[in-house]
């Protein structure tokens, strides 16, 4: 099984993904689509997340994004949908059980460092270092889908995702860096370093940062975590600074 996914500027250019990835015969509780705002007909339900809760929250998060979707019954696409808010991006609308799930995990991400509770929500297949980016793009109002889809469909499941419009994710990574990288430079630069001599090893501190693992904690509680995480590469000043920028950045997004 592979999981698929799509980020889309417009609901329905994902409502037609959808769609389609249903005429491959993939199953609708396979297939899971979110999208910023509420609709009508949709239970409404705040995902109860703080940087407080203790590491059950996960589970806890998972039930209440299930009862909502199983109060919902919505007709949209055929699949059940229920209206949330996440904490750090707001209302959403999740249709169906795998957009359940992300939202699960998105809503961990955004409240707490959740360390393996964030596998139990979505499991391996969307690579946890990239959350972040979904949270990204649910906030500028584009939409998701998410599919898990079996071997033998997932190269027409990926044409499908591609030809409805799908951005691509590492499109999506480098113009999130742009739209922050002249305010990182100048940060940077105020003690005189030198950015574009560190910006690589900067960047990947500053993602680390926003790994749902380590949300909310400081470089010296993670140093251990990093130093295996990132073997072979060296945790330098650039990189602790970019850390520490990253911490700073995903609290100002909650």
């Amino acid at each position: 099984m592979e999981v698929i996914t799509g980020v889309f500027e417009a609901r329905a250019d994902a409502e037609r993904a959808v769609n389609q990835l249903r005429s491959l015969g993939i199953p609708q509780e396979e297939i899971g689509l979110i999208a910023p705002g509420y609709s009508s007909g949709t239970a409404e339900r705040a995902v109860p997340v703080t940087d407080t809760e203790d590491s059950g929250m996960g589970k806890a998060m998972g039930a209440a994004v299930g009862g909502a979707m199983g109060a919902a019954g919505g007709a949209t696409l055929g699949l059940a949908a229920a209206s949330l808010a996440i904490p750090g991006v707001g209302p959403v609308i999740a249709f169906g059980m795998i957009g359940a799930a992300l939202v699960g995990t998105l809503g961990a991400a955004a409240g707490a460092a959740l360390g393996d509770q964030v596998e139990e929500q979505l499991g391996e297949g969307v690579p946890h270092e990239d959350i972040f980016l979904y949270e990204e793009a649910l906030r500028h109002g584009r939409s998701l889908v998410i599919a898990n889809v079996d071997d033998d469909r997932a190269d027409k499941a990926r044409d499908v995702i591609d030809n409805a419009g799908a951005g691509d994710i590492d499109s999506l990574r480098e113009a999130w860096w742009a739209e922050l990288r002249d305010d990182e430079r100048n940060y940077y630069h105020r003690d005189g370093r030198d950015f574009d001599n560190d910006e690589e090893t900067y960047r990947r501190g500053f993602q680390a940062a926003l790994h749902p693992r380590r949300r909310g904690k400081g470089y010296a509680d993670v140093e251990d975590e990093l130093r295996t995480s990132y073997s072979g590469i060296a945790l330098d000043s650039g990189f602790r600074e970019g850390y520490e920028r990253g911490l700073a950045y995903q609290g100002r997004s909650k």
